[in-house]
């Protein structure tokens, strides 16, 4: 009987350890109203407003951010602090981007214990925390943040560590899952719905910046170099003597005198004439938009004939041309190499076998962002990978789903209406914005065409941007290497070539200025005359 008894007590302590385990340490669905149970910041830096609302399309509530350009402040404190030591441990939560996330932070700090007598309501970006994880997008960052504070030891300063190239911000206005599993033999793992992105180890230099275990050694800041030191590897030759017939003073390039100028060469025709089929815009106002100039296109006369405008002799290679003379280089024999400091035991060096985690007494969300609708739900703390998982499963996943295929519905729609899809309205949206630039003004009508041509047959999208790179190459190897085109001497091609690329970009820089500055005041000119897509 005794034995039965003990039978059974053991059967229900492990029918209980399984229940327990099976429970979340924390889980927050925003089912019900957050009023009570999360506690808005007092702070007055913290005006954005945090509402229980829908997600867009789902009857699921969240909490959401409902004002742009606002900071948000809001902090929910847990029942028992959560231990980050032992066992593994999972952070996750969901979040939804309803408006796109051009420039502020979606993340949850997970804040350590403070001091007694701290008011919740004090909550802001000076609170302490043990972990901060999320997504954080604007300008060049683009990134799901895994930071951790770490005390050290020797010090006793709080030091944040980044873990280093984590994932990327998913670009869409989907719901996402981000998930962090801390095991026990110090590995990190960064999950995005549910799919591995990342993994480190807290204890890897490799992995996170600055290292959890400072280096043993730091350079002596004591230490100065020797004023002796010579760092210099080569030395110009001291006994080396610039030749008598040196001559710094011959030009690299000198005028073709054998040149002659073509047959049939225009000198009367201007290069560029006003297009004769552009017409003035009905809606352009002489006396907002400046007076209306026809937009220049190739004259073509000068493709027929070897040339136009004024004719001037080419310039060839100076073969006498030698530049500034300079001593050779030879070995430094008092070259001792790059000066360092030496290297002195670093103070704040420590060791040990795991992080030493502050526990998790609260969770809050302190961002500062320019869109609103940003949705947060279904946050979590557990202490096993499979309810996290599961939770992911019943909550999140359906939702996705719904998302995924009605964001394919609407870009069908979208392409069936006009032809184009959003990806590629973006695409044309930025050439219009490329054909505005001062520098491709005489190009613009041309440019336009091309654009227009896209927009009704979209399947040319790539055909259209390699024609425009095509053309702006074009301009931007007229400007570097001038703008006329080059003349054509009576005598044999093989005399009449032009200098190597290397040798007419050293030493024409007067004549390429002057091109430069040509080519700007077309565009100056030009400029005011398109402000519309069309002129014609």
């Amino acid at each position: 009987m005794t034995g039965g008894r003990a039978l059974l007590l053991l059967l229900v302590s492990a029918l209980l350890v399984q229940i327990r385990a099976s429970d979340p340490l924390l889980y927050e669905p925003f089912d019900e109203d957050f009023e009570g149970k999360w506690i808005v910041s007092g702070k007055s830096d913290y005006q954005g407003v945090w509402k229980h609302a829908k997600s867009d399309g789902h009857e699921d509530y969240g909490l959401l951010v409902s004002e742009k350009a606002r900071k948000y402040a809001i902090i929910k404190e847990l029942e028992k602090p959560v231990t980050l030591k032992d066992g593994t441990v999972v952070l996750q939560f969901e979040v939804r981007l309803q408006n796109g996330l051009e420039c502020g932070g979606a993340y949850l700090k997970y804040i350590r214990p403070q001091e007694a007598g701290w008011d919740a309501k004090e909550f802001d970006n000076e609170t302490p925390y043990t972990i901060m994880f999320g997504p954080d997008k604007c300008g060049s960052t683009n990134k799901v943040h895994f930071i951790l504070k770490h005390k050290n030891p020797k010090t006793g300063k709080y030091v944040e560590h980044h873990l280093k190239s984590p994932p990327s911000v998913p670009y869409d206005k989907l719901s996402h899952v981000y998930t962090a599993i801390l095991k026990p033999n110090n590995e990190v793992t960064i999950l995005v719905d549910g799919e591995k992105k990342k993994e480190g180890n807290f204890l890897s230099a490799d992995d996170f910046e600055p290292a959890l275990i400072p280096s043993k050694t730091i350079p002596d800041p004591d230490d100065k170099k020797p004023e002796d030191w010579d760092e210099r590897a080569k030395i110009p030759d001291p006994d080396a003597v610039k030749p008598d017939d040196w001559d710094e003073d011959a030009p690299m390039e000198i005028v073709d005198e054998e040149a002659t100028k073509p047959e049939g060469w225009l000198d009367d025709e201007p290069e560029e004439i006003d297009d004769p089929e552009a017409a003035k815009p009905e809606d352009w106002d002489d006396e907002e938009d400046g007076e209306w100039e026809a937009p220049k296109i190739d004259n073509p006369k000068c493709e027929e004939a070897p040339g136009c405008g004024e004719w001037k002799k080419p310039m060839n290679a100076n073969p006498a041309y030698k530049g500034k003379w300079h001593a050779p280089l030879i070995d430094n024999p008092n070259y001792k190499g790059i000066w360092k400091p030496q290297e002195i035991p670093n103070p704040e060096y420590f060791e040990l076998d795991k992080p030493d985690f502050d526990p998790i007494a609260a969770i809050g969300i302190e961002i500062w962002t320019m869109q609103d609708g940003i949705l947060f739900d279904n946050i979590l703390i557990a202490d096993d990978e499979k309810v996290a998982s599961t939770i992911l499963e019943k909550t999140w996943k359906p939702k996705y789903q719904v998302e995924k295929e009605k964001e394919k519905a609407e870009e069908a729609a979208a392409a069936g209406a006009d032809g184009l899809s959003e990806f590629q309205k973006k695409i044309f949206d930025v050439l219009y914005k490329v054909a505005d630039v001062p520098f491709l003004a005489p190009y613009k009508s041309k440019i336009i065409d091309v654009i227009e041509k896209g927009e009704k047959q979209p399947n040319l999208t790539i055909g259209i941007l390699v024609s425009i790179a095509v053309v702006i190459v074009t301009v931007i190897f007229k400007i570097l290497f001038g703008g006329k085109k080059p003349a054509a001497p009576v005598k044999p091609a093989a005399e009449a070539k032009k200098p190597k690329a290397s040798e007419t970009e050293a030493g024409s820089s007067g004549d390429k200025d002057e091109n430069e500055n040509e080519d700007e005041k077309e565009g100056e000119t030009a400029a005011p005359r398109r402000r519309s897509r069309r002129v014609d």
